[in-house]
Formats: structure tokens, C-alpha cells, sequence
């Protein structure tokens, strides 16, 4: 569920990139695309919370639009190139500094995968997103309830 939480927050920030604000963007669009009311109530909240304890929903520009890393012969043989792709992508989206993608890479290569594609980089991106830094006060939980509601 979280990696579908991290599309979402995806989306949202390419929104916000356009230079629309959150109030303006349709969520029936992503309903349509197939994600529960939850998943989209988590993605909103997650950036939210970021925005209400003043931290950057996205990276500066000014490491976005730096060179983009290249992958060690070792990493190209185990790091598939749509793998390393998405990875790039989020990058350039502001989400992942270039310290979270050489975190992601070192974890990559320090578990031994024998082959990593989208699946598990989303993963590791979900986990980087939304298990590091948590804000104060959120207790480390980053789902809502099935009761819960965004005021």
C-alpha cells in the first residue's frame, strides 16, 4: 500500500510543479485510476503534515537540476534501467535528495538483490519517503485509519 502512496504523492507534487494548489487538484481522476479513499487521505495528509511543521514537500530546484548519477558497473548488473529510471524520476520530482538516492542505491547493493526492478525500488522510495523523518507528534504512523478524517 505504501508504494501506491507514494504514486499519489507523485502525482500531487507534479501538480504543485504546474503550479497548482492542492485544493485544485481532482482526486476523481485518481478514484478513476483505482486508489482507495484511503490511500488518497494518506498521500494528502503526508503532505500536509510536511507543509503544517514548515519542512520542504519538495527538494530545491537547485539539486534537481544538478547532473544526474550514474550507475557503477556492479549496480547496472543488479538495478534495472526502468528501476533506475523511476529512481531518477523521483529525484527530479524533488522528492529524493541525492543522499536519499545514494542511501537507496547502498541499501540496494549492501542486501545482495540478485535483480531489482520498479517493484522494489518503490519500495524502497515508500520506505525513505515515508518512514524517515517523521514529524513530531505523528507517533511514526503514516496510514489513517479507516475512521480517521483530514479536517
Amino acid at each position: 500500500m505504501h508504494e501506491r502512496i507514494v504514486e499519489i504523492i507523485m502525482f500531487l507534487v507534479n501538480e504543485l510543479r504546474s503550479n497548482k494548489q492542492l485544493s485544485d487538484v481532482d482526486v476523481s481522476f485518481l478514484t478513476q485510476s483505482g486508489y482507495t479513499q484511503t490511500e488518497i487521505s494518506t498521500a494528502f495528509s503526508w503532505l500536509f503534515e510536511r507543509l503544517s511543521v514548515g519542512q520542504h514537500v519538495v527538494h530545491g530546484s537547485s539539486e534537481t537540476n544538478q547532473s544526474v548519477r550514474i550507475l557503477h558497473e556492479a549496480e547496472k548488473l543488479v538495478i534495472l534501467p526502468e528501476a533506475f529510471g523511476y529512481l531518477i524520476q523521483c529525484k527530479q520530482l524533488g522528492l529524493l535528495t541525492n543522499a536519499d538516492m545514494e542511501v537507496i542505491l547502498e541499501r540496494i547493493m549492501a542486501a545482495g538483490f540478485s535483480s531489482v526492478g520498479v517493484a522494489e525500488i518503490k519500495s524502497f522510495v515508500a520506505g525513505m519517503l515515508l518512514d524517515a523523518d517523521m514529524p513530531p507528534g505523528t507517533n511514526g504512523r503514516i496510514s489513517l485509519s479507516s475512521d480517521d478524517t483530514i479536517h
